[in-house]
């Protein structure tokens, strides 16, 4: 797309990564395997020293890596952590990242951590909270900055926007990207009752810079996204789905539960990578 938020970034095409968990700080970075990119939690990783700073170093020395964060606490209502962005912002520019993301959610409140990624009204006196917010944060880091779609297993109350133009809101009105998690796409879908092609032809598909693909655990009542298996095959599914209308977007495999060996995950990043190929064809 020329006219994609990409495109008018300057920000290319990184092909298919994984993310870098505690589990392979000593395999990930000895692999011969084809890899393209490496995500981390920007949150183990603000400190320096230790071991996951050693394999955060040689894994920046043979691949680029992107920050994916869980600690901005974008949509809650209390201030900015003023400290977690600073920090945030020296290790993006460290780390020479052509962009960074998190997610549009709040998980913070009164100052209390919540150790969850809750879900936002969708409304607009939250898309006029959130994109100032936004603005503030892409100022501060200095680099494009990726929002990504939650997974979430209960509507907030009082909202008047459906959720794929409550996405679309906020990405166009502060200018920023898009992190298409295709698995939260479905898991959403199955859970609330919506066609999720039909979501994914609602979003504003030129914003999509990134993909994240993981699994996740069907219950009798409800889909629960637990990052904690394989992609299955109908994400793999709505995966090409979206390439085929976006074309080749750098493409993660999230796998944080029940974490198998590094080649497990890296079957699935070529899977997800001959996905790609595919599309550019």
């Amino acid at each position: 797309m020329s006219d994609s938020y990409a495109h008018r970034h300057g920000l290319t095409f990184l092909g298919a990564g994984i993310g870098l968990r505690r589990e392979f700080y000593e395999t990930l970075p000895r692999t011969e395997r084809t890899l393209d990119w490496v995500e981390i939690v920007p949150e183990n990783f603000l400190s320096l020293g230790g071991r996951s700073q050693r394999a955060l170093e040689a894994c920046a020395e043979r691949w680029r890596v992107l920050p994916h964060g869980v600690g901005l606490n974008i949509g809650g209502p209390d201030p900015l952590d003023e400290d977690y962005v600073t920090r945030l912002a020296a290790l993006t520019r460290r780390l020479d990242a052509p962009f960074f993301s998190d997610h549009l959610c709040y998980s913070r409140l009164g100052g209390v951590v919540l150790h969850d990624l809750l879900p936002l009204p969708f409304h607009e006196e939250a898309v006029e909270h959130v994109v100032p917010r936004v603005r503030e944060v892409m100022d501060r880091v200095g680099r494009p900055f990726l929002l990504e779609n939650p997974s979430y297993y209960a509507r907030m109350p009082g909202g008047t926007l459906d959720e794929a133009t409550f996405l679309r809101r906020v990405a166009e009105e502060a200018d920023c990207g898009l992190l298409l998690d295709v698995n939260n796409v479905y898991v959403n879908a199955q859970n609330h009752g919506y066609e999720p092609r039909a979501f994914v032809d609602a979003l504003p598909l030129e914003r999509v810079v990134q993909i994240h693909l993981a699994g996740h655990e069907r219950r009798p009542e409800v889909v629960i996204d637990t990052h904690g298996g394989p992609v299955c095959d109908e994400v793999w599914s709505l995966y090409r789905y979206v390439l085929a209308r976006t074309g080749p977007v750098s493409t993660l495999i999230e796998w944080d539960q029940s974490i198998p060996s590094l080649e497990a995950v890296l079957d699935e990043a070529d899977r997800a990578r001959e996905d790609l190929r595919e599309a550019a064809r």
